[in-house]
């Protein structure tokens, strides 16, 4: 849809929402709805609690902007609850989203298109921890809830009782852990804008582990832009993050995470609706390239539609 179509519609800013990441997509979707408003936009908050789909009929919502994060919200839910009500939404499809959304299958995914990620185990609820200890003999790991984001119940584990421990801080947040191997070196992550590649973030958290803390608190992260990459290697890792969306079928707004370790680089996770915050990287990698917040915002917007 133009933009003169869309500011005629009545367009919620889908927040907040059922996940662990509520109150940061709150944040999300302030900044947001405030964009599209200062622009011209009808557009207002709606908090995606279990009330949604009768208050998108109710308020006769004609188009979502999604500023959800984590599950119910960007894991292919509310996208599938969209396309029932046939309500054009921004960002991934409903199978993209949910594929995404899950990193042991995004794993398996850009191992069949042959995209660089580290080596994995996973570990389900119930299953025999002795035989997923025997496997793990080459340590630190990073063990991760499979269908969390933000950092959230992740843990860098050095033996095997951290590795016990971690995945009993893993299993509170998901029935299904992935075991990754720890790649130590530049952590940075790339934002893709309507299949274009923004510029590269190199991501220099001052504890060392960019968890939920560095990544949300103001003066806990320093963000180099652009990332100190050699021009070769620099273009690779662009086109990479371009296939890797490309690869799971994504749409809209995607930023994908990767960690670099002399030339060789590592694909770790690619979201399908990155943070809008004042501290999120998609907006610092856009205002890089020249896209204010404002335009970002609107170009997401452009990219509403249904069937994708």
């Amino acid at each position: 849809m133009t933009r003169d179509e869309l500011k005629k519609k009545k367009i919620a800013v889908l927040m907040g929402g059922l996940s662990a990441e509520r109150e940061i997509s709150l944040r999300t979707g302030q900044a947001v709805l405030n964009a599209l408003q200062k622009a011209g936009y009808r557009a207002s908050a709606l908090d995606a609690d279990r009330n949604l789909a009768s208050r998108l009929v109710e308020e006769e919502i004609e188009v979502a902007f999604i500023a959800l994060h984590g599950r119910y919200g960007e894991d292919g839910t509310v996208q599938g609850l969209l396309e029932m009500l046939q309500i054009p939404y921004t960002g991934s499809g409903v199978l993209a989203s949910s594929v995404a959304m899950d990193k042991v299958t995004t794993k398996k995914i850009l191992l069949y298109h042959e995209l660089p990620t580290p080596g994995f185990e996973v570990y389900r609820r119930g299953d025999d921890r002795q035989a997923l200890m025997s496997r793990c003999r080459h340590y630190p790991l990073v063990v991760k809830p499979a269908r969390e984001g933000s950092t959230i119940g992740v843990s860098i584990v050095r033996n095997a009782d951290e590795l016990g421990q971690g995945l009993d801080e893993a299993l509170r947040c998901d029935d299904l852990v992935l075991v990754e191997d720890y790649i130590k070196g530049m952590e940075i992550t790339v934002g893709v804008l309507g299949g274009e590649a923004l510029p590269i973030i190199q991501v220099v958290p001052k504890g060392g582990f960019y968890d939920f803390n560095a990544k949300y608190t103001g003066g806990q992260t320093e963000y180099i832009l652009p990332a100190p990459l050699d021009g070769a290697l620099y273009e690779r890792i662009r086109q990479v993050a371009v296939e890797a969306s490309r690869a799971l079928g994504c749409a809209g707004a995607v930023r994908v995470d990767f960690m670099v370790r002399e030339r060789e680089f590592y694909c770790l996770e690619v979201n399908t609706i990155p943070g809008m915050t004042e501290t999120s990287l998609l907006p610092k990698a856009a205002a890089h390239a020249g896209i204010s917040f404002g335009e970002l915002t609107q170009r997401i917007l452009e990219g509403a539609a249904l069937g994708k």
